[in-house]
Order: structure tokens, then sequence, then C-alpha cells
């Protein structure tokens, strides 16, 4: 987070997954060690106008699928920002 406020003047877009620390697996939305919650509230309140992007790289559970998975994570962004 501190590389995002110091820097947000340079940045153009930002792509947005969970994963565990130290180069561990990416996870479920919430699941792992980002700040996703943070960041999306650190965008809303400065208001940052460069786009954050849902960027899918965990396993897909069972029964799901991509677009299934995307809504779950778009779902997280709502209540995180709520």
């Amino acid at each position: 987070m501190p590389f995002i406020e110091k820097y947000h003047k340079r940045i153009t877009s930002m792509h947005i997954k969970d994963r565990k620390f130290h180069d561990g697996p990416n996870a479920p939305w919430g699941q792992g060690d980002t700040p996703i919650k943070e960041v999306m509230a650190l965008m809303k309140a400065n208001k940052y106008k460069f786009p954050a992007t849902i960027e899918l790289e965990y396993n897909l559970p069972a029964g799901s699928d991509a677009v299934k998975e995307v809504k779950v994570c778009r779902e997280y962004l709502v209540q995180a920002l709520s």
C-alpha cells in the first residue's frame, strides 16, 4: 500500500489477485494474504482514477468456471467497498 500511495500518479492500471506470502500459491479472493479490501478502500478514499482489474489466477473450484469465479471476485469487491 505504501507503494500505491507513493506512485499513484504514475500507475495507469492495476491487476488484483490474492495469493499467499513468500511466493505462495494464488488463492481465491479473501483466502490469501493480499490486502485487497485495504487497497480498494485506499483507492476509493483517495479517488484514484486508474482501474483495478480482476485477475483470475487461482485454480477453479470443481463445478465452477471462469465467469462464475469473476462474479465471486466482483461480489467480494462490492462487499469490500460497501
